[in-house]
């Protein structure tokens, strides 16, 4: 596990009520640290058409957040940012869907509302740190003198591929307690100092949309229905109608209902045509792709060409290709060998081992 260091500095410990926030706090509590949990309310459950007792954001899950502090000692605080992550990442994920894009809200909420709006706080009342029970790790480069962000020890657990947005600012004053453990390691960890959700279920879905129904959420918080519109195949040719484009992702090969001689997969949408192009294997595959709004952790700009190994989904491997800078926030990918699924309004984010060079939106 990595070392944390042992002093009497005040740290915001975002506590979301499940294991791995509260392992975090037990650990800096342990080491020393004057640690102070804080639940952020990101939306209503109205907003996310969710029971008022489900969800992240629910009063169960505040509760369970503030038994986890008690049980530890340490105060628990509620902050409200329902109107910013409305603005900054609610809307903004709605209208990409409705844009043919596949958005990754929980980027968005890591690069424009949680770590910066945290650190702002904490900032405020004196605290040295900000701690999330994010899977990660942060050190400094002794030569550049910069922050850099590293997998987790865990690397099926790591969660580095969301966090790539982060600055400078903000991975300086940022504490990941979890980066040398694993999941099993977190569950005895808050067993062992009597956690009351140890064993709780994580969640595995966008937050606000905790069942995973993308259109259903899209279409009733917009009040438009994603209208129907035609399947274009390989050849051109309509082979039929879809259900509307926000219930469609590139890569996506079931629920097409479509017969066809090889297995198809969607290619493209084109919201202003209000089509779904579809194709075979070989047609989701690109050698290099355009990556927008680039963070830049390890370097401050890339001077040249770099090598790289990059990956395009949470859960995916990693491949090896070239990024070049090709503007101020833009970058070129290009593959060894060319990759499916490149999904447009997703991310690539770009290593080098187990460091985050940085990362994109995929254009």
């Amino acid at each position: 596990m990595y070392n944390i260091r042992r002093m009497k500095e005040k740290v915001l410990v975002a506590m979301s009520g499940g294991v791995d926030s509260s392992a975090a706090a037990a650990l800096l509590t342990r080491a020393g640290y004057d640690c102070a949990g804080v639940t952020l309310k990101l939306f209503h459950s109205a907003t996310a058409c969710l029971p008022a007792e489900n969800g992240c954001c629910s009063l169960a899950a505040a509760a369970d957040a503030r038994a986890a502090a008690g049980a530890l000692g340490i105060p628990h605080y509620v902050f409200n940012f329902t109107a910013l992550f409305e603005q900054q990442v609610i809307k903004p994920f709605v209208r990409a869907y409705a844009a043919g894009l596949t958005p990754n809200p929980c980027i968005d909420c890591n690069r424009r509302v949680k770590f910066p709006r945290l650190w702002q706080r904490a900032r405020e009342i004196g605290a040295s740190f900000i701690a999330t029970g994010h899977y990660a790790a942060v050190s400094r480069d002794g030569g550049s003198g910069r922050y850099l962000l590293r997998k987790a020890a865990d690397r099926r657990k790591d969660q580095s591929y969301v966090l790539y947005a982060l600055t400078q600012e903000e991975l300086a004053h940022t504490l990941f307690p979890l980066g040398g453990l694993t999941k099993k390691e977190t569950r005895r960890l808050a067993a062992e100092n009597r956690l009351p959700n140890a064993n709780k279920r994580e969640s595995q879905d966008i937050c606000f949309v905790p069942d995973g129904d993308y259109a259903a959420f899209i279409e009733k918080y917009s009040g438009a229905v994603s209208p129907p519109g035609d399947f274009i195949g390989p050849d051109g040719v309509r082979l039929g109608r879809h259900r509307g484009i926000v219930r469609y992702t590139v890569g996506q090969r079931r629920g097409l209902g479509i017969a066809w001689r090889e297995p198809l997969y969607v290619c493209a949408k084109d919201a202003a045509a209000n089509t779904v192009r579809l194709g075979v294997a070989a047609d989701l595959r690109r050698k290099e792709l355009t990556v927008g709004e680039v963070n830049f952790i390890a370097v401050e700009r890339l001077e040249r060409p770099r090598r790289a190994e990059v990956k395009l989904r949470y859960s995916q491997e990693t491949f090896p290709a070239v990024v070049e800078q090709t503007g101020a926030d833009t970058a070129r990918v290009v593959f060894d060998a060319p990759q499916a699924a490149a999904a447009p309004g997703q991310a690539a984010v770009f290593y080098e081992d187990d460091i985050v060079i940085g990362g994109g939106t995929i254009l």
